[in-house]
């Protein structure tokens, strides 16, 4: 489709500003449920809209199991997609080899179910798909292109633990090196690495996880930027963390020439009504949805990883259901329910969508013997 031309927009991306507007802003106003905020002032919808409309990039940064965050993203890309029809949505959730399955639902060539199995939904996002499906329709229904802008997590690992010379142009589907890492942005994923279980060397470790991220975000700042080639406003939906405070995507995306995207996030107000400095271009308040998200998943208490066989266990809570079934680091989980198991998103949605009181048999491997476990999910009265 004809790229509309614009004239160029120069924004920072690190502070709460996208340009003035001071006839609708209001200063000192604490803003409530439905309202934008940007700069610690209160900014009306449509002039918002009729701006970001204009910009090549925004991108919409989303708790992945927040079922408010992802009603907001639809509302937001409604918005903007009135604005602008030639938009095209770009997502975290696949990777590039799924971009023919992609073009396939929005030609309306898939149903559902076909959709989540041709693209391996479990197996390369994991998070429940009832959450994206409503926005999956609605680009269907207004037959807005889907790009698929991530990279599977083993040619994440490869480019990290290689580097980028190892791995020909065409096995890195031409993703060219990222952007160093800011200071701040090295210290925000130091903070979530030492949150999670490693092996080895400390600093080696964190290292790797920097790189990894960086691929991560490098990888789909890029599949933005080429789209802003063909389409006049480019979306991309993906983690808060890729997005906040200006590092991640936003900073590879100005690496790459595009220095005026947006970073928008859904807020949780606060009594001091007051965000942190610089989080977002513009925050979008919620309400209290407590009351309007689904149940609490369950869970047992276990983290999992990818293995030949199966899914393994590489840790376990205190005071789990899996500590109490007597799950331990190493374990293989090769079947539940009777299935075989062949993602960690496999296991997670099944375990997500047991009903309390249910059982759930496991056949998990240790130490070459196979052993039949069941996990019993406790009533809502029992879990509390």
């Amino acid at each position: 489709m004809p790229r509309r031309r614009h004239p160029p927009l120069v924004a920072p991306l690190l502070i709460l500003a996208l340009a003035g507007l001071p006839a609708i802003a209001q200063a000192n106003a604490c803003p409530t449920p439905g309202q934008w905020q940007r700069g610690g002032k209160v900014v009306g919808t449509a002039p918002l809209m009729a701006e970001l409309a204009e910009r090549r990039v925004v991108l919409l940064g989303e708790q992945h199991e927040r079922l408010a965050h992802h009603r907001w993203q639809l509302h937001t890309l409604a918005g903007l997609h009135a604005r602008q029809p030639e938009m095209v949505i770009g997502l975290e959730m696949l990777p590039r080899d799924a971009q023919p399955t992609l073009d396939a639902w929005v030609a309306g060539e898939l149903n559902e179910a076909d959709f989540l199995a041709e693209s391996d939904w479990l197996g390369a996002w994991g998070y429940d798909p009832d959450a994206y499906l409503p926005i999956l329709h609605f680009a269907r229904m207004q037959q807005i292109p889907l790009l698929a802008i991530n990279v599977t997590p083993a040619l994440r690992q490869r480019l990290a633990a290689e580097g980028w010379e190892a791995v020909p142009a065409a096995e890195r589907h031409g993703i060219t090196p990222p952007a160093p890492a800011s200071m701040g942005y090295r210290e925000a994923l130091a903070e979530v690495y030492a949150n999670h279980p490693s092996e080895g060397e400390y600093e080696a470790g964190l290292e790797r996880f920097i790189d990894a991220q960086l691929v991560w975000d490098r990888a789909m700042a890029q599949g933005l930027a080429e789209a802003t080639k063909e389409a006049a406003l480019v979306v991309g939906l993906m983690g808060q963390g890729h997005v906040s405070y200006g590092h991640g995507v936003p900073h590879q995306l100005a690496d790459l020439g595009i220095d005026a995207a947006a970073g928008l996030m859904a807020w949780d107000r606060d009594p001091d009504c007051t965000p942190p400095a610089g989080l977002a271009d513009a925050l979008f308040t919620l309400g209290d949805e407590a009351g309007f998200e689904p149940p609490e998943p369950q869970r047992m208490g276990i983290l999992i990883t990818a293995h030949e066989d199966g899914v393994q266990v590489i840790g376990v809570s205190e005071q789990s259901l899996a500590e109490g079934l007597g799950l331990v680091e190493g374990d293989l989980i090769v079947e539940a329910a009777g299935r075989p198991m062949r993602h960690p998103g496999e296991l997670t949605d099944l375990v997500r969508r047991q009903t309390p009181g249910t059982l759930l048999p496991l056949a998990v491997t240790r130490d070459g013997a196979t052993e039949e476990l069941l996990v019993r999910f406790p009533l809502r009265d029992e879990a509390r």
